[in-house]
């Protein structure tokens, strides 16, 4: 009969690899530890491990929770043969399997006042693993530690990074560092933020702030952080426990965030009341009120239900000029769905004959394509011949097909945006162009315009453009409603802080746009045109990796050659996403250009008249006048960092339209 692995442990064999960086004395010496860790989910499992990997030999570990799905992006223990289980069990277990001779007492009701002298008892240092929320159960265990003279360390996981402050005995207590008492729960949680994070390093890269649901008790977290918390906590029992090399206690302390590339040692004499966080406080007790103010005013968005309302949540996502998004949908029944489209040519001039917005609904069809997938499903799609030309719909009927597999686009469709900053120069790789050439299928090609030389030159047809759109009337009025100021995100239009101007650019233009008479004053007597214009157009023109443009078979003539080209945009754009590429349209030097290729009146002006005839000229030289003719899409595109403002997408609810009879 086989042995049990059991007989095979060895203490000595199992953790020699840890003697160098401590003594085999010293490692003896942790043998005998105990520690006590309260919360064994994101941090506090990791911080099992790592322990027991360094040969600590007994533990006291509460947390009254048990594993489920929401754990499995950070908490070690969390998989699917142990949902439902109770963490305490499962942590345990997996210590054991580590060490056979750990001796553990389990709390599986969590650490509570009843038990909190068991919990502590015969503890040389307790560690923090408590969820960030669990400020009541915090308070008391910190207390209780202080009382009894046992270190206490909590190493908080922010971003991908970690914020550490030690308790130590005879030092500053927890409760004189982060000054709790009397206060508001949200003010308590206000308070331990910044006196973990003084330096705040993790929050210039939170991108979605929607995440963090005070009201809920729910913040995002990462798997890397749980990992570095681990690390950092581990490292500091370790000193602690063999009292070798210097620990910084509370006020001092220590925040490492990887993604910022930054280490920085934190000091702030009195904690909270240092007059540094009292000014922190001031300010982030206002944001929380504009926040909370914010969420109440919107609606929570409805889940969707069916595999269609999946579909279509995902698919709205698609690209839209001055994001208008153009479309409204009807679901007839669970298989058969109308796309009712409509254009802004009545009141936009970007928008000749509809053709832009077309455009646009051509990208809405291939995500639903693609989003269809994902359910299994393919799609027919169909334009009604009695819909009225401004007005096209578009019935979508949905197959099932075993045979149909996930869209490698599929992740990509909420991660496309637009970047309208400069870019950096690395020339697309020949695997780059390939992948973007083959993404457009056989009835369009690519054109690269790249290197400096053609770089430089599609940078003076743009900035002579710009001021074509800067200087037109008849653009105006576009230009004042496009905008959502003071905004990093917008639902329905564009984001002031998404447009690519600088703080002091983005004033002027604010100011400029209250009226007509505005703008032409600055344009008059301030060169108004003249900043945005190299902001907006020379600048981001000269900084990317290449322009593209994207040419028809064909001159598009028709609805159906806009709806093709604004589909193989769509998979275009997503391809480049996927290839790690930003991406920037650049359509108006195109719509000029056909407005003086068909003779038709865009304005009164005769100056901006004659520059659209130059504009379209230049377009002409750059691409030749057969390949202008067939452009449909023209872009930049190029690698750097993600944009941090960007226009998102109306609630599915309000693209919906009331449902028509449920013959499919």
């Amino acid at each position: 009969m086989d042995s049990s692995p059991i007989e095979h442990f060895r203490y000595d064999t199992a953790f020699n690899r840890n003697i160098g960086w401590v003594t085999p004395e010293e490692q003896r010496l942790l043998r005998c530890k105990r520690v006590a860790i309260a919360g064994l989910g994101g941090v506090g499992g990791s911080h099992l491990l790592a322990l027991a990997r360094l040969g600590i030999g007994a533990f006291n570990l509460a947390d009254p929770d048990t594993f489920e799905l929401a754990n499995f992006n950070r908490q070690a223990g969390a998989t699917l043969t142990h949902i439902g289980q109770q963490k305490v069990r499962v942590l345990s277990e997996m210590a054991r399997a580590i060490n056979p001779e750990l001796e553990i007492r389990d709390f599986p009701e969590g650490v509570t006042e009843q038990n909190l002298d068991q919990f502590l008892r015969d503890v040389d240092i307790y560690v923090d693993g408590l969820d960030f929320f669990a400020v009541s159960a915090r308070r008391m265990v910190f207390a209780a530690c202080a009382e009894r003279g046992i270190p206490a360390i909590t190493a908080a996981p922010l971003g991908t990074g970690v914020a550490l402050l030690n308790f130590l005995p005879g030092k500053m207590t927890f409760e004189a560092y982060f000054q709790l008492e009397g206060h508001s729960e949200d003010e308590q949680l206000i308070r331990f933020l910044l006196g973990l994070s003084p330096a705040m390093l993790q929050r210039r890269y939170l991108v979605y702030p929607d995440a963090v649901d005070l009201n809920a008790h729910r913040g995002p977290s990462t798997v890397m952080a749980c990992e570095i918390c681990a690390g950092v906590a581990a490292t500091q029992a370790l000193k602690i426990l063999l009292q070798r090399g210097r620990v910084r206690a509370a006020p001092h302390g220590l925040q490492f965030d990887p993604f910022r590339n930054k280490l920085t040692h934190t000091w702030r004499p009195g904690g909270n009341r240092n007059p540094i966080h009292q000014l922190g406080l001031h300010i982030a007790k206002r944001q929380l009120a504009r926040f909370r103010q914010g969420a109440t005013a919107q609606p929570s968005a409805a889940k969707p239900r069916t595999a269609i309302e999946h579909i279509l949540d995902l698919a709205r996502w698609a690209p839209s000029g001055d994001n208008t998004q153009p479309w409204r949908f009807e679901i007839k029944s669970d298989t058969h769905l109308v796309v009712h489209g409509f254009d802004t040519r009545d009141h936009c001039v970007y928008d000749l004959r509809g053709h832009a917005s077309h455009i646009a609904l051509g990208a809405l069809l291939e995500t639903i394509s693609i989003a269809a997938s994902e359910q299994g499903l393919r799609t027919q799609i169909e334009r009604q011949r009695n819909a009225a030309e401004p007005k096209p719909a578009f019935d979508v009927r949905f197959k099932s097909n075993s045979l149909v597999d996930r869209d490698p686009l599929l992740p990509y469709i909420r991660i496309r945006t637009t970047q309208r900053r400069p870019m950096r120069n690395a020339a697309l790789t020949a695997r780059q162009k390939e992948a973007l050439t083959r993404a457009v299928g056989s009835e369009f090609t690519v054109q690269w315009l790249e290197g400096r030389r053609d770089r430089g030159k599609v940078a003076r047809l743009l900035f002579l453009n710009g001021k074509l759109r800067l200087t037109l009337p008849e653009a105006y009025e576009t230009h004042r409603t496009i905008i959502e100021w003071n905004s990093r995100f917008s639902a329905d239009r564009i984001p002031d802080h998404a447009v690519g101007m600088d703080p002091l650019g983005v004033k002027l233009m604010r100011w400029g746009l209250q009226s007509w008479e505005r703008v032409h004053f600055l344009n008059r007597y301030l060169a108004g045109t003249l900043l945005p214009r190299v902001q907006l157009d020379l600048i981001p023109a000269l900084a990317c990796a290449a322009h593209y443009v994207i040419v028809a078979s064909r001159p598009a003539e028709t609805i159906d050659d806009y709806i093709a080209a604004g589909r193989a945009w769509q998979r275009f754009w997503l391809t480049a996403t996927q290839q790690g590429l930003w991406g920037q349209p650049e359509m108006t030097p195109l719509i000029f250009d056909q407005y003086v290729r068909d003779g038709v009146s865009f304005s009164n002006n005769e100056r901006s008249r004659r520059l659209a005839n130059l504009v379209s000229d230049r377009l002409s030289a750059l691409l030749s006048p057969e390949v202008s003719r067939k452009t449909v899409v023209m872009g930049r595109l190029g690698t750097g960092p993600a944009p941090t403002a960007r226009s998102v997408r109306l609630p599915l609810e309000e693209l919906m339209l009331p449902a028509g009879d449920s013959q499919g």
